[in-house]
């Protein structure tokens, strides 16, 4: 059933996609305004064609043999192609809207197309599917680089469609996976979860199934403790924001240790367990933007897409992988860190998304930059969120941010420090480098001048760079700062223009909210 709904769902947006198309062509024969340029016209009528041309064929399903279907792969892969090279044009917040949707129905009709493909292959019928893993993994991988790349773009699709494309697409797999004697669904496949009214509700064993290793191989000392609260209201937090101690700094850094005790990710659907992680990614299915390395200002770091899967299995918990045992034999020193930083997975991933709720203190207001207001940001309508997971050993250096933060510990253990505003001026701030502007990270390494972290052999400092370093370490040590180690529920409330370095040192999941 649920696969000849997904099935007509493709062929409906197949449909909308082609008449969306001839309307714009006819639109620009007939007149010319700055509107149909915002359009998908502004990719070209050319490329407007071609797309229409492929929605035409795929709305009728005219596949009658592979010719017809490898030219039509073809033509997919030129349009994704073409608009992909549009992205490196531009930084992604001035990327013309209309090459992400040009990419986003090209990924939908690609998307339509193996799953036509898939039921070719196998001789099933329009009431089932059964998908192999390479197949299910392309077509997963097809919607989620929409999401990632794209931002699923789109005048009547986008993130809804693709959203309900993937609801539909596991509804259907889940149905055709094999059960253990017992009804449910084997551990190597997603995990079958009941309903409980409009809910999910964690099977039987979930609470009982494995959690990540707790193994902290460093944590540093806390020299000056952030104050941890307990019961603070709205009003006592709106107050606190106020009416702080200096006026001149404005409010300052806290914990809060009971704001999320209730959340679904903290009780019921444990993210701490990387069996419900897997339910809740198409199996590890789903993929994922991670950044490879200790630090994104380090030698040497890099970005790559990865399925959920990999991350987990090849990063963060290698007793998931078949080869655990080999791998569980090299140094942690010869394994490259990847980090899933700032990541708005909770908007790629709904069901993530349920398990969590937004602080009631995200919806104060805070005050202006204490130091320099010409760092405020236009006000948000709601808070924005970013998912932070790795591994022990994932460092984001020391920085500030234009938002006030409340930074969300649900798995592991995370040592923060901070400095205020007012020592802006000894953070020693990067400014542009290679056309990127850096101007809200420090140039001074926190790991190494506490000598906490040694460079690689590779990369090992000059006498020039040694003494540059010492005297940087002199001259940190004279700036007061705050630390602490948050524990699994805690939450730190970052003023903003703050300057704060995080490492993790177990495997730790956090939420980010940034609201103004």
């Amino acid at each position: 059933m649920a696969y000849r709904q997904l099935l007509q769902f493709c062929q409906d947006a197949a449909h909308q996609i082609r008449q969306e198309c001839d309307e714009l062509l006819l639109a620009a024969e007939t007149k010319s305004s700055p509107q149909l340029q915002q359009s998908l016209l502004g990719c070209g009528p050319a490329l407007v064609s071609l797309l229409s041309r492929q929605a035409s064929v795929l709305a009728r399903l005219e596949l009658r043999d592979t010719s017809t279907t490898d030219l039509l792969a073809k033509r997919l892969e030129d349009i994704l192609s073409i608009s992909y090279s549009k992205f490196y044009c531009f930084l992604f917040k001035d990327l013309p809207v209309y090459w992400r949707q040009l990419y986003t129905d090209a990924c939908i009709l690609k998307f339509h197309l193996l799953l036509f493909q898939a039921t070719s292959a196998t001789g099933s019928d329009q009431g089932t599917m059964f998908l192999d893993e390479p197949v299910l993994a392309e077509l997963v991988k097809t919607l989620d680089l929409a999401l990632i790349l794209a931002g699923a773009a789109g005048e009547q699709r986008g993130r809804i469609w693709v959203g309900k494309a993937l609801d539909l697409l596991h509804e259907a797999w889940t149905s055709t996976q094999p059960e253990n004697d017992d009804g449910s669904v084997r551990p190597t496949k997603r995990a079958k979860l009941a309903e409980k009214g409009d809910e999910l509700s964690a099977p039987v064993d979930m609470l009982s199934a494995a959690s990540f290793s707790t193994f902290q191989p460093f944590t540093p000392p806390v020299e000056n403790p952030i104050p941890r609260h307990r019961a603070m209201s709205v009003e006592a937090f709106q107050t606190y924001m106020d009416s702080p101690s200096d006026s001149n700094l404005g409010p300052e850094p806290l914990i809060f240790t009971d704001l999320v005790e209730e959340w679904p990710a903290r009780t019921t659907h444990p993210w701490c367990k990387p069996f419900y992680l897997l339910s809740r990614t198409f199996g590890g299915h789903r993929l994922v933007p991670v950044e490879i390395g200790r630090s994104y200002v380090d030698e040497g770091w890099g970005q790559k897409l990865i399925t959920f899967g990999t991350l987990l299995q090849d990063y963060i918990d290698p007793s998931l992988s078949p080869d655990h045992v080999a791998q569980s034999d090299k140094s942690p020193a010869s394994k490259q860190i990847a980090y899933l930083a700032q990541h708005p997975l909770l908007t790629q991933l709904p069901a993530l998304r349920n398990d969590i709720r937004i602080p009631d203190l995200c919806y104060t207001s805070p005050p202006p930059h204490p130091t320099d207001s010409s760092k405020d940001q236009p006000e948000v309508d709601e808070p924005m969120l970013n998912a932070w997971f790795g591994p022990p050993g994932t460092i984001t250096p020391l920085h500030n941010d234009p938002y006030h933060n409340l930074l969300v510990q649900v798995v592991g253990h995370k040592y923060v420090r901070l400095y205020s505003p007012l020592h802006t001026e000894q953070m020693h701030a990067r400014g542009k480098e290679d056309g990127v502007e850096m101007g809200n990270t420090s140039s001074l390494d926190v790991g190494a001048l506490e000598g906490w972290d040694r460079p690689a052999e590779d990369q090992q400092p000059s006498p020039d760079e040694q003494a540059s370093e010492e005297m940087m370490r002199k001259a940190l040590k004279d700036v007061p700062y705050v630390d602490c180690i948050l524990n699994p529920g805690d939450t730190l409330y970052i003023p903003i223009g703050w300057w704060h370095y995080v490492r993790g040192l177990s495997v730790s999941f956090s939420v980010s909210f940034w609201w103004n």
